[in-house]
């Protein structure tokens, strides 16, 4: 019996708008290190760290004497890429993931397939533009920056909620958990795809 390969990866990208360094452990204890210059977002990533069960260092610089949108979105696309590196052939995992998360008066629901398709579909009616120096229109773009990089495919849905803070919080924390869900080895079929086709 082969041991299993370290699930991890470092990625750098840098282009004229953003430099962005991330690494993960999928395997970790969720452990962060986060700085984005944004710190409703840095908050949101250490949702997914935490509740993941994901180590994530994550360091970006951006232009935000603009506006957040490149470093967010370039975090999405970033964290997408090093996902797509650590889960490697997705031998083994269980693939599918989702999860439901309240928070006081916010209830979202996440699911998510290592499909190797990307696709999103977000239904999240912020009840407010911003959340501290976080403009809410951006979540949609972070996640739609990952799966077209993780290449999975991601439904967000935001079932009741009355504070922009707790609808987002509750999307990132049920992010986070369906990730942890879909991430972990099935044990019967360990060596084994999970698809008919024999591939994803």
């Amino acid at each position: 019996m082969t041991e299993a390969q370290p699930r991890v990866a470092e990625v750098r990208r840098d282009t004229k708008e953003t430099q962005i360094r991330v690494r993960i452990n999928l395997d970790g204890t969720g452990s962060a290190k986060l700085s984005t210059g944004i710190g409703f977002f840095d908050h949101m990533l250490d949702q997914i760290a935490r509740h993941g069960l994901i180590d994530l260092d994550i360091e970006a610089q951006g232009d935000l004497h603009i506006d957040g949108h490149h470093t967010v979105e370039d975090v999405g696309i970033t964290l997408g890429m090093a996902f797509a590196q650590a889960v490697g052939d997705k031998k083994g995992i269980t693939r599918y993931g989702h999860s439901y998360v309240p928070l006081d008066e916010a209830l979202s629901r996440v699911v998510v397939d290592f499909s190797g398709r990307p696709g999103l579909h977000m239904r999240v009616p912020f009840k407010a533009g911003m959340v501290g120096a976080f403009d809410t229109q951006l979540t949609y773009e972070f996640f739609q920056g990952f799966v077209n990089h993780a290449l999975v495919t991601l439904h967000i849905d935001n079932l009741h909620g009355d504070n922009a803070h707790h609808q987002c919080e509750t999307v990132f924390k049920a992010f986070a958990r369906a990730l942890r869900m879909a991430l972990t080895p099935d044990p019967r079929s360990a060596g084994v795809i999970p698809s008919t086709k024999g591939s994803l």
